[in-house]
């Protein structure tokens, strides 16, 4: 999918996709594409908060797309709504290179201890 991860905190999340690739059939960026995106860097920030020995793991997420880009990259910027010590939520934004706002989404990680050895 191309995502390229330039910014990693507990407090921002940041992260850019090529729309060449991930386009659907009349040539939009596919909407499950800004979808992988947000995932991947909800789930990243709420590992990040989770901590050693925690494991953040995806329970909901929702999409609303209100643009459709074209070309070139998008941006998704992902900020906690929430960081609760088994409940992460975190919406991000994705935009195009206009800066215009294709995408919302919100997405809630459950954090739980890692497993043990089996």
């Amino acid at each position: 999918m191309g995502i390229e991860f330039t910014e990693y905190t507990a407090e921002r999340t940041v992260g850019r996709m090529p729309v060449a690739g991930n386009r659907q059939t009349v040539g939009f960026m596919h909407g499950g594409a800004y979808v992988v995106l947000g995932e991947s860097l909800g789930s990243m920030a709420a590992n990040l908060h989770a901590g050693p020995g925690r494991l953040a793991v995806g329970v909901d997420i929702n999409a609303t797309h209100t643009g459709s880009a074209t070309a070139g990259y998008v941006t998704g910027v992902c900020t906690p709504v929430h960081l609760g010590r088994t409940i992460t939520v975190h919406e991000i934004v994705v935009t195009d290179e206009g800066g215009r706002r294709c995408c919302t989404m919100r997405i809630t990680n459950l954090i739980k201890d890692m497993p043990g050895p089996s």
